[in-house]
């Protein structure tokens, strides 16, 4: 059949004259049909739905409740006992929660129904239609207080599974990586917390030291040496730096950060024990071998009247491994 145009190209109708897959403008809208609760594809396989309903909402309540606790035992550094029991059983009471509601709660099926003929009336349609939106919708809104349960449980697990992510990262660097507790005027202590005079450190030996109000440090620790008994001038700039003898570098290798614990008094060097880098000590801890790729920042020192021997001042460039920018007074 030709089209009204008469262009020639065939166009299927309906049997009400309308080419299909067009709407009769005059027909009414297609209601939501609400099936009865009692159909068949509704019932569920709980023999007491009601009293399966409570024990799952009980079963989310716990789950819930486990993952808070998990919460505030992070929060208050409790031991791994209580932070393992509270998750397992949050997460052991939503599992329970889930396979309860979905195993007793939820439909069962298959279901088979006689097949219809394939024409269908426009009444039917509405019907169909109609079932096919309200049952999962049905199934789901009949309890909803479940599943606001399994919600509010999800949403603490959610909350406090980022607690790790957040906290256990440990404070901010701020300016540590750049800055050391060195400052103008510190004195010179040892891991005893013991200011270090001019006599406590014999000639040829080496001690580790730190400010006094960073005591134990690990961006502070310094090596404190005493090669000789006369001043040694590293560089131009660092005459005054290590006085009688008395040189400070830090202990921070600055290949990883690993801490440069060995002298080898008859080379002058220091050695870092992880990765083999050796320093010079008289050329301001020049790397001479291995892979660290500058040399160790040196301390100002200067020795006041009592015999204390105390920094001039912070390192004048950041410590460690050089990721970050060089420059700053540390």
């Amino acid at each position: 059949m030709s089209d009204e145009h008469g262009s020639g190209v065939p166009v299927n109708l309906s049997p009400g004259g309308r080419p299909l897959g067009q709407r009769d403008p005059h027909a009414s809208p297609v209601q939501r049909v609400q099936v009865d609760l009692s159909a068949p594809q509704f019932q569920v396989a709980a023999k007491n739905p009601k009293r399966t309903e409570r024990t799952t909402l009980v079963f989310f309540l716990l789950a819930l409740a486990g993952f808070a606790g998990f919460g505030a035992a992070y929060t208050q550094n409790a031991s791994n006992f209580l932070l393992g029991l509270s998750m397992a059983l949050g997460l052991l009471m939503f599992g329970f929660g889930v396979a309860s509601w979905g195993m007793f709660l939820m439909p069962r099926g298959p279901f088979e129904e006689p097949r219809a003929l394939m024409q269908t009336t426009p009444e039917e349609k509405r019907l169909f239609l109609g079932d096919f939106e309200s049952r999962g919708k049905v199934a789901i809104e009949r309890r909803g207080f479940l599943a606001k349960a399994m919600g509010a449980a999800a949403a603490v697990l959610g909350i406090v599974t980022a607690f790790p992510l957040i906290r256990s990262l440990g404070p901010l660097p701020k300016k540590s990586l750049y800055r050391t507790k060195w400052r103008k005027g510190s004195y010179v202590t040892d891991i005893n917390n013991r200011r270090v005079k001019v006599d406590d450190i014999d000639v040829g030996s080496m001690v580790t030291v730190f400010p006094q109000d960073d005591v134990g440090g690990a961006i502070s620790q310094t090596v404190l040496l005493h090669p000789q008994t006369t001043d040694i001038v590293t560089m131009t700039g660092r005459e005054t730096w290590a006085p009688q003898g008395f040189i400070a570098f830090s202990k921070v290798c600055t290949h990883a950060g690993c801490p440069v614990g060995l002298y080898e008094q008859a080379t002058e060097q220091l050695l870092c024990p992880c990765h083999q880098s050796l320093f010079d000590i008289y050329s301001g801890a020049e790397p001479v071998f291995g892979p660290a790729p500058r040399p160790l920042p040196q301390l100002p020192l200067y020795i006041d009247s009592r015999g204390y021997i105390r920094a001039q001042t912070g390192y004048d460039e950041p410590v460690g491994p050089g990721f970050w920018e060089r420059g700053g007074t540390t």
